[in-house]
């Protein structure tokens, strides 16, 4: 999962960065899901619930330009830095 907190006055060019992510992301090898949620009582935070074959095919995703990219292009139009909370289904 990760979490994306833009500053008030960026929210649609985060908005539209987050969103060009998804089709590159469920491209890559091993993802298993990928899908962006904008909060509805905080509409600052954004977050992606990720599912991923594997720990080494994540850490390609978090190197893969189009993440790259969305680092680049949202540099400065965060709150704090993308958070990134590592989960295993157990359920």
């Amino acid at each position: 999962m990760a979490e994306v907190k833009a500053k008030t006055e960026f929210i649609h060019v985060v908005k539209r960065s987050c969103l060009a992510l998804v089709a590159p992301s469920r491209n890559e090898k091993g993802c298993l899901g990928y899908n962006l949620h904008q909060s509805t009582e905080n509409p600052n935070l954004f977050v992606f619930f990720e599912s991923w074959e594997t720990m080494e095919d994540l850490e390609h995703h978090l190197e893969s330009p189009s993440a790259l990219v969305f680092d680049e292009k949202t540099a400065g139009m965060l709150i704090e830095p993308e958070r990134i909370i590592y989960l295993e289904k157990i359920s």
